[in-house]
């Protein structure tokens, strides 16, 4: 199968289980909202090192103060290590960043206490607000007050699907790579956790040190293809790989879908994806089932 003479390789990409959340974080203007987006999903790639991965989803005006808002997608491996990493990112990251409030936007039957247990940063003159359903906590800081919420939907999530872009040229792959995540981006429900949403260091399960849980993608490495079982085919010379995080996992495969369709441009010899013979992950997306 060919999308402009580019090869989509008949394989598929293996996404398992993780846990998500919806964080609204809104500011006095949009750059303040997006400075504490931006600091909340710093060190937030992958959870092989991180303990999280995590994006900014989209810009909004629908926020319960009516101020510029930033929604931001948090994913990790179970519910209580989701606990822990939106405890320290909104208390270290949004909590210290001037005019900014934060809010639950997820609806969902399961809930984490966040500003229920930020709020004794307020050393016992915090105060409590119920509007509705939802409870708020006001905590007094030197600017004025810190807004949040009690507590933060989550609920189970996909990680880890992706797409590999097998190009002529660093820059050819470059190109096509930023097209792909400019077409991802317009999916709701997803984020690409790595920097501007591209990775160029693939890994692969294992290493030769037994100290490593994870290894450089031998495969797909250009200078390796000699010395290695290559997976690359001839005239590919750089390789760059898309990975998408989801609330759903149909969010996923429509992200996946419109990403690799854009990738498709002059330079760029196939399209695959990274998967582990099924033995990571319960999701398997096959590349032709989405553009077939």
């Amino acid at each position: 199968m060919r999308i402009n003479g580019v090869e989509i390789v008949d394989t598929f990409a293996e996404a398992f289980p993780m846990w998500g959340a919806r964080v609204l974080v809104t500011a006095v203007d949009r750059s303040w909202a997006r400075e504490a987006a931006l600091a909340a999903t710093g060190f937030a790639t992958s959870v092989i090192a991180c303990g999280c991965e995590a994006g900014i989803e989209s810009e909004t005006d629908d926020t319960p103060d009516g101020r510029p808002g930033v929604n931001i997608l948090f994913f990790a491996v179970s519910r209580q290590a989701l606990e822990d990493q939106l405890l320290r990112r909104i208390g270290q990251c949004v909590m210290t960043a001037p005019t900014t409030a934060c809010f639950n936007n997820l609806e969902a039957a399961q809930h984490i206490r966040v500003g229920g247990k930020l709020r004794y940063f307020g050393d016992g003159y915090q105060a409590s607000k119920l509007l509705g359903h939802r409870r708020f906590w006001r905590v007094p800081v030197m600017e004025g007050e810190f807004l949040l919420e009690d507590s933060f939907g989550v609920q189970k999530a996909v990680g880890g699907g992706n797409l590999l872009i097998l190009a002529e040229t660093q820059e050819a792959a470059l190109q096509a790579a930023e097209k792909a995540v400019a077409a991802m981006r317009a999916v709701r429900g997803i984020v690409m956790p790595f920097p501007g949403g591209i990775v160029r260091s693939g890994s692969k399960v294992g290493s030769r040190y037994r100290f490593l849980n994870a290894s450089t993608s031998t495969a797909y490495c250009p200078t390796l293809r000699a010395r290695v079982a290559s997976q690359l085919p001839p005239g590919v010379n750089a390789v760059l790989e898309i990975v998408v995080d989801g609330l759903e996992l149909e969010a996923v495969r429509e992200a996946m879908r419109v990403g690799l369709r854009a990738a498709c441009l002059p330079g760029v010899i196939s399209v695959s994806a990274g998967n582990y013979g099924g033995s990571l992950g319960p999701y398997h997306i096959h590349l032709r089932e989405l553009v077939g």
